[in-house]
């Protein structure tokens, strides 16, 4: 999801004990360090020893994130969002980075079906076990420009440019095909498409990465068979979570809550030491 890219590595001993993954990006000559689009993590990943103590982890994390963010370039300009779980504030602060928080929910995959629908809220199982009987479901790839217009459409209405292109949305999908990490479920009642999921996958997350209803139809209740219909595929795949991947907007985040996933926070370094940058900031409010 970017044109350059390198990534900062440290070792302990003969392994490695950490890796973070970052863009190489310069916009009016200011250098820059923030998350691709369709990327909303964006590391450190930590390797911990298999026999490491409890007592052990944090100092460890502490030690492999010190050697990996002093490889990371002198960019002027930071808005990195971290992955989930990071904690390491004072460590940032020391480097001269600000850290905001921002949500996500997260639902633990070890229980069952019928626990995972317990924890819901109850008019959403309602309108799951009324979806399921007006709606199917399949994994439909070739959907992903139907996918982009309904996506355009809802942020248009909320007065939002979209950042990204179809052919960004297809060279993401092409290339988790090429890794067998990618599903795009689409809802339909008939022959009319009434909802599509894009879902991605790693060997331990499930991830919600692109929504959008049909705005002619509005059938919000085929979202929700949607969204419990990749649950459940992510907790036969071996997943133990199901990243919601949050959201600040207000409705959105009330739907997500609505599933009796873990609210959890994540971090966003911030830094700005471009004087060109903050009038830039300034002027496209």
């Amino acid at each position: 999801m970017c044109k350059e890219w390198d990534v900062a590595i440290t070792k302990n001993g003969d392994e490695v004990s950490g890796v973070w993954p970052y863009p190489i990006e310069k916009k009016i000559n200011v250098s820059i360090l923030r998350n691709p689009i369709l990327t909303p993590y964006l590391g450190p990943h930590i390797f911990y020893p298999e026999d490491i103590k409890d007592s052990k982890l944090d100092s460890f994390e502490y030690e492999t994130i010190s050697g990996l963010i002093k490889m990371l370039p002198d960019a002027k300009v930071w808005h990195l969002a971290l992955q989930p779980g990071m904690k390491q504030v004072g460590l940032f602060k020391t480097q001269g980075l600000k850290s905001a928080v921002q949500q996500t929910f997260l639902i633990d995959l070890k229980n069952d079906e019928e626990a995972l629908l317990t924890n819901m809220k109850d008019t959403l199982r309602r309108n799951i076990k009324q979806a399921e009987k007006e709606v199917t479901i399949t994994n439909s790839p070739d959907q992903l420009k139907q996918l982009f217009h309904f996506h355009k459409h809802t942020l248009t209405q909320k007065g939002r440019q979209l950042p990204y292109t179809l052919k960004d949305l297809q060279q993401v999908m092409d290339a988790c095909l090429a890794h067998e990490s990618a599903a795009l479920w689409v809802a339909k009642a008939g022959n009319d498409i009434q909802a599509m999921v894009w879902q991605v996958w790693d060997a331990h997350c499930s991830y919600y990465l692109m929504g959008a209803q049909n705005h002619d139809t509005g059938n919000y209740k085929a979202m929700s068979a949607l969204l419990w219909h990749t649950i459940k595929e992510a907790k036969k795949r071996g997943n133990a979570t199901f990243d919601l991947e949050g959201s600040m907007d207000e409705g959105v985040e009330r739907f997500f809550r609505n599933f009796g996933g873990q609210r959890t926070l994540y971090l966003v370094l911030q830094k700005n030491d471009s004087m060109l940058w903050k009038i830039k900031n300034m002027v496209f409010r």
